[in-house]
């Protein structure tokens, strides 16, 4: 295990609660807005995946530890991301906010111990999605921008509710294409994001 992710776990007893450990985790590193996000998140993605009969377990195992990469600052991001063997994109480095997410699959395996690759893989591309995506990769992606991480209520509640009740790709969709209507508030376009919108363009 590399050792910068051993320090992160010196001196933190898991229980094997997934809920409680990423909570906990999240608590003790003194993030607490992305604690109490990430509890929602698993909340969200469980109803979602049972709406769509997508195993209900593994949208929770997703869920809660989905942003722990966050622990890091974003101008340490990078850094890290090399540290522990990621690639990193171009829009990576201009926007290291994004890293998060890979960062997060990896500290999802190697600190809770997470193996299932369907999960760690809806982890690593919560934010952006990417072409292709599983059920399980919309599920998480979804909640995580229902259940989204800043003040009031996301101006694209209502779109991406209204189709949810159509289709996981649908809602997926609408999120992404409401990025793209307002592209040009984005500092960057993620390639995984437009390989996303290709993929799933045809709603």
């Amino acid at each position: 295990m590399d050792e910068s992710i051993l320090n992160l776990i010196n001196e933190f007893d898991l229980t094997g609660n997934i809920e409680r450990d990423s909570h906990n985790f999240l608590i003790k590193h003194n993030r607490l807005r992305i604690a109490d996000h990430s509890l929602r998140v698993g909340k969200m993605a469980k109803l979602i995946a049972q709406k769509y009969d997508v195993e209900c377990s593994l949208a929770e195992a997703s869920g809660y530890p989905h942003d722990i990469g966050g622990i890091f600052p974003n101008d340490r991001r990078i850094e890290i991301a090399a540290t522990l063997g990621i690639e990193i994109l171009k829009e990576e480095r201009e926007l290291p906010l994004i890293l998060h997410q890979k960062i997060s699959r990896i500290l999802a395996k190697e600190i809770f111990n997470i193996s299932n690759i369907e999960t760690l893989n809806a982890i690593e591309c919560h934010t952006t999605l990417r072409a292709n995506p599983s059920k399980l990769d919309m599920v998480l992606f979804i909640a995580d921008k229902i259940e989204w991480d800043q003040d009031g209520v996301p101006p694209y509640l209502g779109e991406i509710e209204k189709a949810l009740d159509i289709s996981l790709e649908f809602a997926a969709f609408s999120y992404i294409n409401y990025l793209f209507r307002n592209k040009d508030k984005l500092k960057v376009v993620h390639p995984w994001l437009i390989d996303t919108y290709k993929c799933l363009g045809n709603w």
